[in-house]
């Protein structure tokens, strides 16, 4: 609709009545005027692309006004590159958390080295460049976990460095069906030593140096502890596979059981562990949920299905990817060059779908 002639006073308090008339409401306008949603390639729905038609747009300040939109097409696609809106650093990325999720989770049962950056914002991993990550939901080992995923590009990689997304709705669905009954009927073990050397420490784990608040936390989020000579520490964890997504009532395959097991680490790091500890004492392990071994053809189908379902794209300055953690595990490939990517958390959920042990000790100090 073109301006009137602002001298022409009667048509121009019509236009005016017109434009109210027509005038969507916020989240409709955003969709038609603001943005353009796309996909990164013909056939690929991984993630949905949201970029703004106007230069500068703090992505904060749209997000508050379409939290709906925003999470309803997370729900749907898994997740959501926000591309060329005006994020500039650290504080900008915090502020678009808490206009669609609300405040930032703190980083609580560690199972990576990370740096606080700010607030709840953090580095991500901090493994070498030249170290692969495999794909992963975060905190499927924890009694709470967040549904909400954050990253952000603060400086992009001269080469390499992308985070794969894979869909743990087509993970589920294509792994066979005695894959699945086996793990639905047994579920997995997490085995975790700390204090030998390699790895975190409890003490960062935890984010304490206090025995008895770590019994506490282990007694409420359903882990078996065993304190070892040396102030070292062991605990086992059993949890589910296989999860209900809260929201949506879809099923996926949601657990570390191939990420943290032994024969998924690069062979010159396995090699070494497995020269210097016990299987029983490897700084992380997975086993079925009655301790028995994961059989190698298994972990070969799950690693197969993993990489097979994941999608890839080159990061830039200031992109924003927001991730439902239960429908859409995420990655990290090699890289070099400085590369920085920053990490939140947010949307704390409990699980009821694990059993909290009233005595989770399970041996004394040896």
């Amino acid at each position: 609709m073109k301006d009137p002639d602002p001298k022409n006073e009667p048509l121009k308090k019509s236009w005016i009545s017109q434009r109210k008339a027509v005038r969507p409401k916020a989240i409709g306008f955003a969709q038609e005027e603001l943005i353009n949603t796309e996909f990164l390639a013909r056939g690929q729905t991984l993630p949905l692309v949201i970029q703004p038609t106007l230069p500068r747009l703090s992505l904060s300040s749209w997000a508050v006004n379409n939290r709906e939109f925003i999470q309803t097409n997370c729900l749907k696609y898994g997740a959501i590159l926000f591309r060329n809106f005006d994020v500039d650093g650290a504080a900008a990325f915090e502020q678009t958390i808490e206009a669609i999720s609300g405040k930032a989770m703190e980083y609580r049962e560690r199972s990576s080295p990370r740096s606080r950056v700010q607030g709840n914002i953090y580095t991500s991993t901090d493994y070498p460049a030249e170290q692969t990550i495999f794909p992963h939901n975060e905190h499927s080992y924890a009694l709470t976990l967040p549904l909400k995923l954050y990253f952000c590009c603060l400086l992009p990689a001269q080469q390499g460095g992308e985070t794969p997304l894979a869909d743990t709705r087509k993970i589920f669905a294509r792994l066979d069906s005695r894959i699945k009954d086996r793990f639905i009927e047994k579920k997995w073990m997490y085995v975790r030593n700390f204090g030998d050397g390699f790895g975190l420490d409890w003490q960062t784990v935890f984010q304490t140096t206090d025995r008895a608040t770590v019994e506490e936390h282990c007694r409420s989020g359903g882990i078996e502890y065993e304190w070892k000579a040396g102030n070292r520490l062991r605990t086992r964890q059993v949890r589910p596979a296989v999860a209900r997504h809260p929201r949506t009532g879809e099923m996926v395959w949601f657990n570390h059981a191939t990420f943290f097991h032994v024969s998924t680490l690069d062979p010159s790091i396995r090699d070494g562990l497995l020269s210097e500890f016990r299987r029983e004492d490897l700084p992380n392990n997975t086993y079925y949920g009655d301790e028995t071994e994961i059989e190698p053809s298994v972990l070969d189908e799950l690693r197969t299905a993993y990489m097979e379902e994941c999608v890839a794209f080159e990061w830039k300055r200031g992109d924003v990817v927001l991730l439902d953690n239960m429908l859409t595990a995420h990655a990290r490939r090699h890289f070099f060059g400085p590369r920085k990517v920053v990490f939140g958390m947010a949307e704390p959920y409990t699980r009821i779908d694990v059993d909290v042990l009233q005595n989770s000790s399970i041996a004394s100090s040896l």
